[in-house]
């Protein structure tokens, strides 16, 4: 497995590219739900753009990012959003699709969430789709074959603490 490094360019680039792809898709949504944290820029982004509220749900899988080791997928036990309740047509917004569980088991979440009462679909979109995931999402922008380990932009600030930026630390910051 390679890496492989994003620029704040190039990841908002693909953002506008996945936007530009559901917008041609001709798809109505009435609700965006992204999972954090990885796919909470992505879903501040299309809510913003297709002014549609925004639900967040948590998920962890990496717990140990330094080991690139996938633990078992946690989900937290609530939904953040401003709606009494969720859309019939929900866009479901993450960074990548790596095993693919993570959207799988929040697709079976939000449906038991629901009750069943008012989801009529859910289609789900990601920047970038790993040929090792157990699923394909509706909406991608890059599919990645040989499954790199992806080092987005934001993670620098994972590398440093407060403390760092008070006394003036600047390591190879990707503005």
């Amino acid at each position: 497995m390679h890496d492989l490094y994003i620029s704040w360019r190039e990841y908002h680039k693909y953002i506008e590219t996945l936007t530009i792809q559901i917008y041609k898709s001709k798809w109505k949504f009435d609700q965006i739900v992204c999972l954090a944290k990885g796919g909470l820029r992505i879903g501040d982004i299309l809510c913003r753009l297709y002014k549609k509220p925004l639900a967040i749900i948590y998920t962890a899988s990496y717990l140990d990012k330094r080991n690139k080791k996938r633990e078992k997928i946690q989900i937290s036990n609530h939904l953040a959003m401003m709606e009494e309740s969720l859309g019939h047509r929900i866009l479901l917004v993450d960074d990548l699709v790596d095993s693919g569980m993570s959207i799988q088991n929040v697709i079976q979440w939000l449906h038991n969430y629901d009750n069943n009462q008012s989801i009529i679909e859910i289609r789900s979109a990601v920047l970038w789709y790993k040929s090792c995931s157990a699923i394909q999402p509706d909406y991608y922008v890059k599919y990645l074959e040989n499954n790199p380990w992806i080092h987005q932009p934001f993670e620098y600030y994972e590398q440093i603490t407060p403390e760092n930026i008070a006394n003036g630390f600047d390591n190879h910051r990707l503005y």
